[in-house]
């Protein structure tokens, strides 16, 4: 039996990744503002390390007000440049305006589904190929790794622990519905 999955043991900043992969990594999310947080992680990773993102988890959530979709929503200029000077997350003028416009997309999305992990739940379960379709429809900066990460790291997708490490076990108790890749 391996202690952790290969990446994280095979990782220069072991304690770092291993803190994600043991709490976050694979578990479902039921809260709308941490499924939108991690929309926005995995959109930030894109092209940069997730070391650089897992150290700055944090100044993410404090920017983005703690990823409550409303407010991130109402976001005018003030606060796109308030974004874009802060040296505690990645200040990419696409990035930035992506997690405002997808904010956006998730308040109308309320409306039907009543919640993002309602919208979720009602397209649950799709695979990758569909997933991919449905979210560049109906999100931006959105391609097919962002939502494979996205779609793995909340519990959707199957692949964030391989079977023989101990937390593939937790996510499953802690009531992950893999869709196999």
């Amino acid at each position: 039996m391996t202690l952790y999955c290969r990446f994280v043991a095979e990782h220069p900043e072991q304690a770092l990744h291993r803190a994600y992969h043991d709490t976050q990594y694979g578990f479902p999310l039921t809260n709308d503002a941490e499924l939108f947080g991690r929309l926005i992680l995995e959109i930030n990773q894109a092209g940069l390390s997730w070391t650089t993102i897992l150290k700055k988890q944090e100044a993410f959530r404090r920017a983005y007000d703690g990823f409550d979709i409303g407010t991130v929503a109402s976001y005018g200029a003030a606060d796109h440049a308030r974004l874009m000077g802060d040296a505690g997350i990645i200040r990419n003028r696409l990035k930035i305006n992506a997690a405002i416009e997808n904010a956006r997309r998730i308040l109308a999305l309320k409306a039907t589904f009543g919640s993002f992990k309602g919208w979720l739940e009602a397209h649950h379960p799709n695979d990758l190929a569909t997933w991919t379709k449905l979210f560049k429809k109906t999100f931006v900066f959105t391609g097919s790794e962002i939502v494979k990460e996205f779609l793995m790291s909340t519990g959707y997708l199957e692949g964030a622990h391989e079977e023989d490490c101990p937390v593939h076990n937790w996510v499953q108790t802690a009531g992950a519905s893999w869709t196999r890749l």
